[in-house]
């Protein structure tokens, strides 16, 4: 029996056991005690202690400066390197200023020096792979919930008037950036040995960081996910993948993403280095990732970054004006008129990138579109349409072409002059219709002469309307003098 308990007093210590043990994974350096509050200390193991409750964490110690590279002699450098990434490895709760003051200066001053190291020359593998280890450990993270679900507001409000969330842990998180930064960028960065370390899954964390609310990170994000994009050609695919996932959710889902605007600019660089002539991969993107773009209400926040990639792409392949312009067309505004001014913002720069052969493809449909927006109450609406005849490109293709369009338009040119509220809108009408009747008086006479037999016989239907009505009232109060006899209507 005594042997049995020694025994299993002396047992084999477990795996869980070593890594727990100080001799196991990173000692800490003589020049520093660390120790986390969440980890426990290792424990004497007994059963009386394992079935009851667990102990209480041991105290937070504090975090002791390390010297500077130029202090140790080159041979040193290497495992002081791997202390200083240990340092910068711990996490510190900013959300009090006072707390750990000391240690999260220590902790930022170690980053200064890791940049200026990794500047200075090369770094073995074994630093590489430890450094984006502690990289990852500092910017992949859990982000807090948004604005509108923190205060309980309506989640479709405009994120434009939401004030954007500050990270408080920004003074070390910019110096991890930085860091990175310098690893990603310098041209003598070994792509064969970094990508063993910026792998997939280190992309696809940096694509879910991009909801952050702080736009000073998602400015490092987009610097850095550029860099790995031109440089580790393995991840291009991979990439694109990822921003469409992340379009087709904020389209199709959520409607809410942060990052839309910077993963445009990423694209708009990436578009314009796409070679000729363009794979099917990449039409289908702009036609369902792209073109959908333009549906979610927030489209003011991204709208810019957005048009620059649809010109992009039609500047690259001019056959795919009608696709754009007819994408267009299918997601226009009906009740929102600040985007519709976007849209035809929008549809100017598509439309100077088009060819003749492609405008004829869509001319009728888009300038229906544009022949209702002449005739808008909203002055801003009817405005920016008839810019469209400052741009000379555009005077161009519609001279070519207005036998088909300006019967289409005429009628609301003439409303405008004779009944628009807006002086403006009343005098860039009618500069437009003298426009057509300098180009071509014989087809503008014909419209003019189809425009008022049109009013007229609108008017004599109006008649009609009105003579029936007059005559259903006297049938009534016929009916009602003579006692309820009742009386049949013949039109």
């Amino acid at each position: 029996m005594f042997k049995k308990i020694m025994k299993s007093g002396s047992r084999k210590p477990s795996r869980n056991d070593a890594a727990n043990d100080p001799m196991f994974g990173f000692d800490p350096p003589g020049h520093m005690v660390v120790n986390h509050a969440s980890r426990p200390s290792p424990q004497p193991s007994s059963p009386a202690t394992t079935t009851t409750k667990q102990p209480p964490p041991p105290p937070m110690h504090s975090i002791e400066p390390l010297p500077q590279f130029k202090d140790v002699p080159p041979h040193d450098r290497q495992p002081l390197f791997l202390q200083k990434l240990q340092i910068c490895s711990f996490h510190f709760d900013f959300t009090s200023p006072s707390k750990n003051s000391r240690e999260k200066e220590i902790k930022r001053q170690t980053l200064l020096e890791l940049i200026d190291y990794i500047q200075s020359g090369t770094i073995t593998e074994l630093c590489q792979e430890e450094m984006v280890k502690m990289i990852s450990l500092n910017i992949f993270r859990s982000l807090p919930p948004a604005s509108h679900e923190n205060t309980g507001q309506d989640p479709s409000a405009d994120p434009e008037e939401d004030e954007p969330y500050l990270d408080p842990s920004w003074p070390h998180l910019q110096l991890v950036y930085e860091l990175l930064i310098r690893y990603v960028v310098p041209s003598d960065t070994d792509t064969k040995t970094a990508k063993r370390y910026i792998d997939h899954s280190f992309v696809s964390n940096l694509l879910d960081l991009f909801d952050t609310e702080d736009p000073r990170e998602r400015d490092y994000l987009k610097t850095i996910l550029h860099r790995i994009y031109g440089k580790f050609m393995v991840h291009r695919p991979f990439i694109r993948k990822g921003i469409n996932n992340i379009f087709y959710r904020f389209v199709y889902e959520t409607e809410r993403h942060n990052g839309i605007g910077e993963l445009l600019e990423i694209l708009g660089s990436i578009i314009n280095g796409f070679a000729l002539p363009m794979k099917e991969e990449h039409k289908l993107f702009l036609i369902r990732a792209l073109i959908p773009l333009h549906k979610p209400k927030p489209i003011a926040v991204y709208h810019h970054q957005l048009a620059y990639c649809v010109v992009q792409f039609v500047e690259k392949d001019y056959r795919l004006a009608d696709t754009v312009v007819r994408g267009l067309l299918k997601f226009w505004p009906v009740t929102n008129c600040n985007k519709e001014v976007l849209f035809l913002g929008e549809l100017e720069e598509v439309l100077e990138a088009t060819q003749p052969v492609e405008f004829q493809r869509c001319m009728v449909p888009l300038f229906r579109r544009v022949a209702r927006c002449l005739n808008s109450s909203h002055f801003q609406v009817a405005e920016r349409s008839l810019f469209l005849w400052n741009n000379e490109h555009i005077v161009v293709l519609i001279a070519q072409n207005r036998s088909v369009i300006l019967p289409i338009i005429f009628a609301s040119l003439e409303k405008n002059t004779e009944s628009h509220w807006n002086q403006a809108v009343h005098g860039l009408s009618s500069n437009i219709k003298r426009m057509f009747m300098e180009m071509d008086p014989e087809l503008f006479e014909e419209c003019q002469q189809e425009y008022e037999e049109k009013q007229a016989k609108s008017k004599e239907v109006e008649e009609q309307r009105q003579s029936r009505w007059r005559r259903l009232d006297e049938a009534v109060e016929e009916r009602e003098r003579v006692g309820g006899e009742d009386h049949m209507i013949t039109s």
